[in-house]
């Protein structure tokens, strides 16, 4: 693939040229993954800014698609996570956002009940997505795997 080339590059214009090269190669997230030698849930994660790339796997991706040497240290900085809205608007993550306000104080709950009082790393963390076939309609099986955390008393 011929490299992209932009004097100053800007997070939001290395997500906006992974997506844009994606398309053009076909690829789908797990078969880049595969690639690289990552999940598809953190590249995914990662591409879009939420995670930082370690310099081998971010050069990786880089060359995959195609993308200039500046999205390579782009894909390296540490995240901002910044969320521009309380509550989104797309269907399939409100609804993430809906199991969470149901069930956040079901999980605390049990997660201190289990452990003590803490919470679940989203820092020493890990995700699965399975499709998981049922006669009523496929499921989506979402794993989540996050280091409990005991709170510091000092």
């Amino acid at each position: 693939m011929n490299k992209i080339t932009i004097e100053e590059t800007t997070r939001d214009d290395v997500t906006a040229m992974i997506l844009r090269a994606k398309k053009r190669a076909g690829m789908d997230w797990a078969q880049m993954a595969e690639a690289i030698g990552m999940s598809p849930v953190w590249l995914h994660s990662a591409a879009t800014g939420m995670n930082a790339f370690p310099q081998d796997k971010a050069r990786a991706f880089a060359d995959l698609l195609g993308l200039p040497d500046s999205a390579v240290d782009i894909l390296c900085d540490s995240p901002l996570k910044v969320w521009e809205q309380a509550v989104p608007t797309d269907p399939c993550i409100y609804r993430l956002y809906e199991i969470v306000g149901v069930y956040g104080p079901t999980i605390k709950a049990l997660i201190n009940e289990e452990f003590g009082n803490g919470i679940m790393s989203a820092i020493d963390f890990s995700m699965d997505l399975e499709r998981e076939p049922n006669p009523k309609g496929d499921r989506v099986r979402l794993t989540i795997s996050g280091k409990y955390l005991a709170y510091s008393n000092w």
